[in-house]
């Protein structure tokens, strides 16, 4: 009886869950921005570090570079965030035979490699382009942007957490 229960409600879970993926679009695709939604993203993040910062009009100086490494950041993810939807998009046009017959585990490993590489590179870009400014910070500067610092990292691992959930529902 307890066997038949949990069959009926296997099935049931298994059914019903198709069907609202069928009907409700993706919270991947309903979350994508478009270019100048993330222009403007942008745009909002570096004002607002920069707000938070209150720069002196010495430090004014050293902000173009920063603000350069940040938008070329932000250009280059976007690169990679396009190359992965390519990457999928033919992967979508196989059936799932297909793509498990094709897989590449080396090419993955590879493609992944490269991807950490080009944000290995921005990063260093990017604390290259900090370092003389940051070394002009007064104390209360540098609280200001350790606080922004840790508010980013925890709204970076709720969107980490929220992919991770999205990728075990749809396993």
């Amino acid at each position: 009886m307890i066997r038949l229960i949990m069959v009926g409600t296997t099935a049931l879970l298994v059914t019903a869950s198709s069907i609202a993926n069928a009907q409700a679009p993706s919270p991947a695709t309903s979350e994508r921005l478009n270019a100048a939604d993330r222009n403007t993203l942008t745009d909002m993040r570096i004002d607002l570090v920069k707000a938070a910062l209150q720069l002196t009009p010495d430090q004014e100086k050293l902000w173009p570079a920063v603000e350069s490494a940040i938008r070329a950041r932000a250009e280059d993810r976007k690169a990679r965030v396009a190359k992965i939807s390519e990457t999928v998009g033919r992967r979508a046009d196989q059936n799932t035979a297909e793509t498990l017959r094709n897989r590449d585990p080396i090419a993955f490993l590879q493609r992944r490699s490269e991807a950490l590489a080009q944000r290995s590179a921005d990063l260093d870009r990017l604390a290259e382009a900090w370092q003389p400014l940051y070394k002009t910070l007064n104390p209360e500067q540098r609280q200001r942007m350790a606080a922004l610092a840790i508010f980013v990292l925890h709204d970076m691992s709720d969107v980490v957490e929220r992919r991770r959930a999205q990728a075990e529902d749809e396993d």
